[in-house]
């Protein structure tokens, strides 16, 4: 249950903190905006500081993305897995709620949980896919056998920076499911159906990339190929 509660706690704050950022300073808002780099350091930063403080109880997924490939490559059980993944889903709706309530009554001129977005469908699921799977291979390296896992935090947090860099103009970011389904449910309650229509791709996209990098990662690493 500490490893349950631990990904609860650790993605809510990558929920409120990222797209906290986004709702509250993005390009767009009129609250001292940091554009898009800002955002994308706000979700680097998150996912960073969440490794070292949960990273050795949980070992910190807070990403459903992250608990498929590390069940695909048999770090985890299906019970634990499947586990890991309701309490990710729970914390970002938890991190959504608060930000909701943050920011209802803000003068905000985006979206008010940060919820993700497309307007072209086959850039938007090559972007999500390509990216989690970049995002994936990071994870899976620097946390594998032989690697230097002290600096694995800040590579991992670095590549989820550089992935927002380019993905924000195409989908927002996600690379996550629970990311998405936090706030597309509060979207919903605001009367926006959008991110919940587009919900399926944000989930889809993502465990594609995962399932990929798993099997790629599993054919490059040499630890596991001794």
């Amino acid at each position: 249950m500490k490893k349950y509660l631990s990904e609860l706690i650790g993605t809510m704050v990558l929920v409120l903190m990222g797209c906290g950022s986004a709702v509250f300073a993005g390009t767009t808002q009129p609250f001292s905006p940091i554009g898009t780099l800002g955002v994308a350091i706000a979700f680097g930063l998150s996912v960073l500081v969440m490794v070292y403080t949960i990273g050795k109880i949980s070992g910190c997924h807070i990403n459903p993305a992250i608990t498929v490939s590390m069940y695909i490559s048999k770090k985890i059980s299906s019970k634990e897995a499947a586990a890991y993944i309701f309490f990710q889903v729970v914390g970002a709706i938890i991190g959504s709620s608060i930000l909701y309530i943050l920011a209802k009554d803000s003068n905000s001129t985006t979206t008010l949980t940060g919820a993700n977005s497309y307007t072209a469908i086959l850039p938007a699921f090559i972007a999500e896919t390509v990216f989690t799977f970049i995002f994936l291979l990071v994870v899976l390296g620097t946390t594998s056998k032989g690697a230097d896992n002290k600096f694995a935090g800040i590579a991992i947090g670095l590549s989820l920076t550089l992935i927002h860099l380019v993905c924000i103009p195409i989908t927002g970011t996600s690379v996550n499911p629970a990311r998405s389904i936090g706030p597309a449910l509060f979207e919903l309650i605001q009367g926006n159906n959008v991110a919940i229509k587009q919900l399926w791709l944000f989930i889809v996209a993502p465990l594609l990339g995962a399932i990929i990098a798993s099997g790629v990662w599993k054919t490059i690493d040499n630890a596991e190929n001794k």
